[in-house]
């Protein structure tokens, strides 16, 4: 299993999501790259998203979140690691 081009699109978008605080969404413009737009639309449609364009975390997507930022961590680590 590896991830596609779409997958690394919607963890990116995930992660502009501020886990601090709940009260802060995010808006997809219309103007934004097509393939944001695409991953906003499935993570929609995966119910992690209140809106097409955005909007707030689900209590689903407050999950992925943590797990994205998990594996962020865990993967810059390495690449730190790695490169010193």
């Amino acid at each position: 299993m590896t991830f596609t081009a779409g997958t690394i699109e919607e963890l990116n978008l995930l992660l502009q999501f501020d886990s601090s605080t709940l009260d802060r969404g995010i808006k997809v413009h219309s103007s934004a790259r097509r393939e944001v737009i695409a991953a906003c639309q499935s993570l929609f449609d995966r119910g992690l998203v209140t809106q097409p364009d955005g909007g707030y975390l689900t209590d689903a997507g407050i999950e992925a979140l943590a797990h994205a930022q998990s594996l962020a961590g865990l993967l810059h680590d390495v690449n730190a690691a790695s490169a010193g």
